[in-house]
């Protein structure tokens, strides 16, 4: 607690010598602060003040500061430096940081900066940038700590003093001649073990690995699953390519989570970066609009049915009721459904588990919801089957919107889609439709069978 409140009053020193123009005193100060609280500082500051504030950084604490920033200020404050600058600071990076900030640039200014880099760093940018976006290829530190099966132990431990980069490593990799992985060695093994001993001897044969087109979702699922804190990605042939870190499992765990929230509210992660309001309309426009079309169809069941409501007017108060229960119960079943498909708690290729258990929660919600409801329509319309019919309208809308919120994720899935983008508005619209649809059908078959 005590080192946060450290961070926010330095910041805020920070912050009063920026407002204050005073910049041998805040280039005396910056190097105390974390990257991420530089970043915010930039961020916060006035288009102007960016680049002066930037330049008073080293090149090491800038390398370390750009993937703190969020994309928009990202690529204004690199679109308003020099390009040498860029490249000089991108120099001083790892290759995967590296990458995540020349991704972020317009085509021709990122091969531009490339082409100013040192080559050996610009070619391992080149061949990160090679590998789909959202893959452990992508997220993979070329930068691995391995040592030749045939070394020692003591001979294992020089090389990794001289090549072992900042931050160290928990896990050493063992690789033969030709650099295929052939074992793991916790660093606390290594250390305790005898000097005199054979690397290969010490070593654990049985490695997770992954391969560089694994998504990074199924790369956070292993690394949970076998609590690792590295795990090395390999190609085809089983030749050791890159590490990707817990650290990095971390971020791919917040970013996925985030993406899938933003899109079950119709909303874009893009938002949070400084968009202005006419942007963040542009974004949400295409759901809002999805959405209005789909209403639009719960309008059309209403005006079909124009003669039962005539007839019967109180069903008009119990039909905003029925939408809501329903399309709330298919949205707790989409959010949960989503979420399960991200973790891995839920496997398409036993998708009637899920669908099973959601019948069984959804009739108890459902049968309580209809009781309830339909015993509010008989003592105010009256009469019994008034009752039955709302009951009824309510269980069953209950039970397809929950039926619906946890097929059409798994569905949508299982085409290669992403679930996400079929939840929120979309489930909640159409949800809407079949809630109205059912009570409106039963209410009229009561009037006819009544008549």
């Amino acid at each position: 607690m005590a080192l946060m409140d450290d961070s926010a009053k330095l910041v805020d020193s920070l912050r009063e010598l920026l407002d204050e123009g005073r910049d041998d005193a805040l280039a005396a100060r910056l190097p105390e602060a974390h990257a991420a609280d530089v970043a915010r500082l930039l961020a916060e500051a006035p288009q102007e003040r960016r680049v002066p504030l930037f330049r008073l950084l080293t090149r090491e604490q800038a390398g370390e500061v750009l993937p703190e920033l969020d994309d928009q200020t990202l690529l204004d404050l690199v679109q308003a430096l020099e390009e040498k600058e860029v490249s000089q600071v991108l120099d001083t990076m790892t290759p995967d940081r590296a990458a995540d900030v020349v991704e972020e640039l317009p085509s021709e200014q990122a091969e531009s900066i490339l082409d100013l880099m040192q080559a050996e760093k610009s070619e391992e940018v080149q061949e990160l940038l090679d590998y789909p976006d959202e893959t452990a290829g992508r997220l993979m530190s070329p930068n691995v700590v391995a040592v030749h099966d045939s070394a020692s132990v003591a001979q294992a431990m020089s090389d990794i003093r001289k090549m072992a980069p900042e931050g160290g490593s928990f896990e050493v990799f063992v690789i033969d001649a030709h650099r295929h992985l052939v074992g793991v060695i916790p660093l606390r093994r290594l250390l305790t073990a005898d000097p005199a001993s054979a690397v290969s001897v010490i070593a654990n044969a049985d490695v997770v690995t992954v391969a560089p087109e694994t998504d990074q979702e199924e790369v956070a699922r292993i690394v949970a699953k076998y609590d690792l804190v590295a795990i090395p990605v390999v190609d085809r042939a089983n030749r050791l390519l890159g590490t990707i870190s817990v650290e990095d499992v971390l971020d791919i765990v917040g970013h996925e989570a985030s993406e899938d929230i933003f899109r079950l509210a119709g909303s874009d992660a893009a938002e949070l970066d400084r968009r202005s309001p006419r942007r963040i309309a542009l974004m949400r426009l295409p759901w809002i609009l999805a959405t209005l079309l789909i209403e639009l169809g719960a309008g059309v069941v209403i005006h079909y049915y124009d003669e039962t409501l005539s007839r019967v007017i109180l069903l008009a108060s119990f039909m905003p009721v029925i939408q809501a229960i329903s399309g709330n119960t298919g949205l707790q079943s989409v959010t949960m459904v989503v979420r399960g498909l991200a973790t891995g708690h839920i496997q398409l290729q036993r998708w009637w588990e899920p669908l099973w258990r959601q019948i069984q929660t959804t009739s108890i919600i459902g049968a309580v919801c209809g009781v309830l409801i339909g015993a509010i329509g008989a003592v105010w319309h009256g009469t019994g089957l008034f009752g039955i019919v709302v009951g009824v309208s309510m269980f069953v809308s209950v039970n397809l919107s929950g039926l619906a919120g946890t097929g059409i994720p798994m569905l949508s899935k299982r085409l290669g889609f992403d679930p996400a983008l079929t939840a929120g508005p979309f489930e909640t619209a159409l949800q809407d439709v079949i809630g109205v649809t059912i009570f409106l059908s039963l209410a009229t078959a009561l009037l006819r069978w009544l008549a």
